[in-house]
């Protein structure tokens, strides 16, 4: 088998066998075949695409490029959950604790924030003593005992996706579909979850602009899923807006705390409970709406704010700081953001929102980066909320009076006020199955 032949057949449309997929994956990874022809097969999948089966398989090689989990020791049913990224999404730390409640396990690898979009580790070590790296026994070990474990992706899982999407990244082929579901799929299925919910974010602040996109997307993902046997079900949710008010590590942490006490923005609530319900549902404990109604339940009676605590508690946290955040660490400097001019705050360009948040200290430019926990923005407003002059529509924390300076000309940037008020849009666009697309518009 020649590689050269495998890039022309994809070149002139072809679907690759499972032998020729199988035969790139396990020699790019050995180091056995190079990188420009790899470049070369990237390019003709991005114009000629992939089937449904051929991107299956090409998902399972990568899944199986490294190591596995093995979560059969774990009794229960698993369920995963992804999110494709968004600025102010918090939502792992308020489903996994509420599904965990209701006797569903969760044993989740996440990863850290790049760029404008925040990480759900990032946010947990902003908890004093957390410790979002831990060895396989001890996280299975939290997840039996506990429910629930949250931890950094470690060890050896998919190399062949580090290596695939390095090479992506300067070739011009990251915006494919099939190369973009085989991504997300192979570290979901190397995690070993038996059932996989999907958040698949669109509008300004996410990877997919427009829901068509983002439909698109959600269906190869699902596809994957329930080719290889996992149940799938997808989610296309708003990121034309921040995700509840807070941008930040500790201040998404005190967010968190509010809306599993009760208490958290409407727009995050709704959207934590339609995840939570999916997951139950996916778990096999009823049909949505009674899954809607055991995951508010489980909000109203505090059991799942103990679950996020109890948790934190076995992962060496300082749960102090859940009960209040006046306790974390806090930033040495507070600036108002004040509205230019009257109207309605029309629009929130989002990933705006994030670059500016970078500026004060809350994520990474660069891997190698430190963050300021304390960082962050609290708005004031909401997209359609009627606006004075001088009225605060955001707080911004960080350690210094200069960066606040150069985030609030970025922000300044990202907010439209105008005297025509917007339309509401749906916080949950669609859900996808196996059986098809529900729209929810």
């Amino acid at each position: 088998m020649r590689m050269y032949d495998i890039i022309t057949r994809k070149r002139n449309g072809g679907a690759l066998s499972k032998h020729e997929i199988e035969y790139f994956i396990q020699g790019y990874v050995k180091g056995e075949i190079p990188d420009y022809q790899v470049s070369a097969l990237l390019m003709a999948i991005y114009f000629q695409g992939m089937t449904d089966e051929e991107t299956a398989v090409l998902t399972m090689c990568m899944a199986n490029s490294g190591e596995t989990v093995d979560l059969s020791s774990i009794p229960g049913i698993k369920v995963d959950k992804h999110s494709t990224g968004g600025v102010g999404d918090k939502t792992t730390l308020i489903i996994s604790p509420i599904v965990a409640s209701l006797g569903v396990r969760v044993a989740k690898m996440s990863g850290r924030g790049l760029g404008h979009t925040g990480g759900t580790v990032d946010k947990m070590e902003a908890i004093p003593g957390m410790r979002t790296s831990l060895d396989r026994e001890e996280f299975f070990n939290i997840v039996r005992k506990v429910g629930v474990s949250v931890i950094g992706q470690s060890g050896n899982l998919v190399p062949a996706d580090k290596k695939l999407y390095a090479l992506r990244d300067v070739t011009g082929t990251v915006e494919s579909i099939p190369l973009i579901a085989s991504s997300i799929m192979s570290k979901k299925i190397a995690a070993g979850s038996d059932c996989i919910l999907l958040d698949v974010k669109t509008g300004s602040g996410a990877f997919m602009k427009t829901v068509e996109d983002s439909l698109k997307l959600a269906q190869a993902m699902v596809a994957i899923g329930e080719h290889v046997g996992r149940k799938t079900i997808a989610l296309i949710t708003n990121m034309d807006r921040p995700l509840g008010m807070a941008i930040g590590n500790s201040l998404e942490i005190a967010e968190v705390c509010q809306t599993l006490k009760g208490s958290g923005p409407a727009d995050l609530t709704e959207i934590c409970i339609e995840l939570a319900a999916n997951m139950l549902y996916l778990a096999n404990k009823g049909e949505i709406d009674v899954c809607k109604g055991m995951a508010q339940q489980a909000i109203d009676d505090g059991s799942a704010f103990c679950k996020l605590k109890e948790m934190v508690a076995a992962q060496g946290g300082d749960i102090s700081v859940l009960d209040d955040a006046a306790n974390f660490a806090q930033a040495s400097v507070c600036h108002e953001v004040l509205a230019q001019k009257e109207g309605y705050l029309y629009a929130m360009n989002t990933e705006q929102c994030g670059i500016c948040s970078v500026e004060l200290g809350v994520g990474r430019e660069k891997k190698e980066d430190c963050i300021d926990f304390s960082a962050g923005i609290l708005l004031r407003k909401r997209i359609g909320d009627y606006v004075k002059v001088d009225e605060p529509i955001a707080t911004f924390y960080s350690c210094a009076q200069s960066k606040c300076i150069e985030a609030e000309k970025l922000f300044e940037q990202a907010v439209i006020i105008s005297s025509q008020k917007p339309k509401a849009v749906p916080i949950i666009h669609a859900r996808v199955t196996k059986d098809g697309i529900e729209r929810c518009e």
